[in-house]
């Protein structure tokens, strides 16, 4: 495929899903919203990214009351979809799963521990973190966590480092009643992924895509694909909304993280240009190829 710009392919195309908070027995969320259905969306969303993700990663909350068969559904949708895809599987605590249920339905393990996990994707490691508290919403890190955590970034990945965790260790400046169900402590996470090789966090639990920083290095939480956070809610304090489900596509080059938010939902096309356009650029320079694309006066743009 030509390079069209001034940068080369990513190294690697991870995709970042979040919050699917499947139901027992199917059932709607709230009385309204499928869950299931969105979930398979989100999948068939995935089918159309080009290059395909090498990684599913999702950041928690993938069972609404952590039910058995939730979890069945759950591994019956994504890992036929990973497999035809070539990707592995990350699967992250939230503060909805329960550990035993978890780590029996999706990983066959009566482990009923911490469930923090590492994961190789082509020189990436990604480290999937448990932040649950079993019996509440907000998050932690137990000192046992962050030590083994340190232990295992002593050795730096080929190439860096994705931190998988639930609870975003951000300010939450638009959603402040996420505030009182947090990441607690979040100096100590910053004390052990400083000057490691950590190169992005991905995080969930919110229901709305935002990014930051967090020691120094970028942080990216997705929406959910079951319903989102309204951030500009009118007379509420929170409002849920069947409406802008998404994940995101994280990118990685040698230098940086290129974080893409695709809507669930396509929306109505408005104009388009067909993909044999792909096959004609291979037959041109790349200069005409940019002139083609960028004069005003190319037949492209009139």
């Amino acid at each position: 495929m030509k390079q069209l710009g001034q940068y080369a392919a990513p190294r690697h195309a991870i995709a970042h899903l979040s919050d699917p908070h499947l139901i027992t027995g199917g059932g709607l969320h709230y009385g309204v919203v499928d869950n299931v259905a969105n979930l398979r969306r989100a999948i068939e969303r995935l089918g159309a990214v080009r290059p395909s993700p090498q990684a599913l990663v999702f950041t928690g909350d993938l069972a609404d009351q952590a039910a058995p068969d939730a979890y069945a559904t759950l591994r019956s949708i994504v890992e036929p979809a990973a497999a035809a895809m070539g990707a592995i599987v990350v699967w992250t605590m939230g503060n909805h799963d329960e550990r035993a249920p978890f780590a029996r339905g999706l990983f066959d393990s009566d482990d009923d521990g911490f469930q923090d996990r590492v994961h190789h994707v082509d020189g990436l490691r990604i480290i999937a973190l448990d932040t649950s508290v079993p019996g509440y919403h907000h998050g932690t890190l137990e000192p046992e966590q962050l030590a083994w955590l340190a232990e295992e970034l002593a050795t730096p990945a080929e190439h860096g480092t994705l931190l998988a965790m639930h609870h975003p260790p951000l300010p939450l400046p638009m959603l402040r009643a996420a505030e009182l169900i947090e990441l607690h402590d979040q100096q100590a996470l910053a004390d052990v992924i400083t000057g490691t090789d950590v190169r992005g966090i991905l995080a969930g639990h919110l229901h709305l895509s935002t990014w930051s920083t967090f020691a120094g290095v970028p942080v990216s939480v997705t929406s959910a694909t079951c319903y989102t956070s309204d951030p500009a809610p009118v007379d509420r304090f929170v409002s849920g909304v069947d409406a802008n489900q998404a994940f995101t596509m994280v990118h990685t080059y040698d230098d940086r993280l290129v974080h893409t938010l695709v809507p669930l939902e396509r929306g109505t096309e408005v104009s388009h240009v067909g993909t044999d356009i792909e096959e004609a650029l291979e037959g041109v320079s790349l200069e005409e190829a940019v002139e083609l694309a960028s004069s005003k006066t190319s037949p492209f743009n009139s």
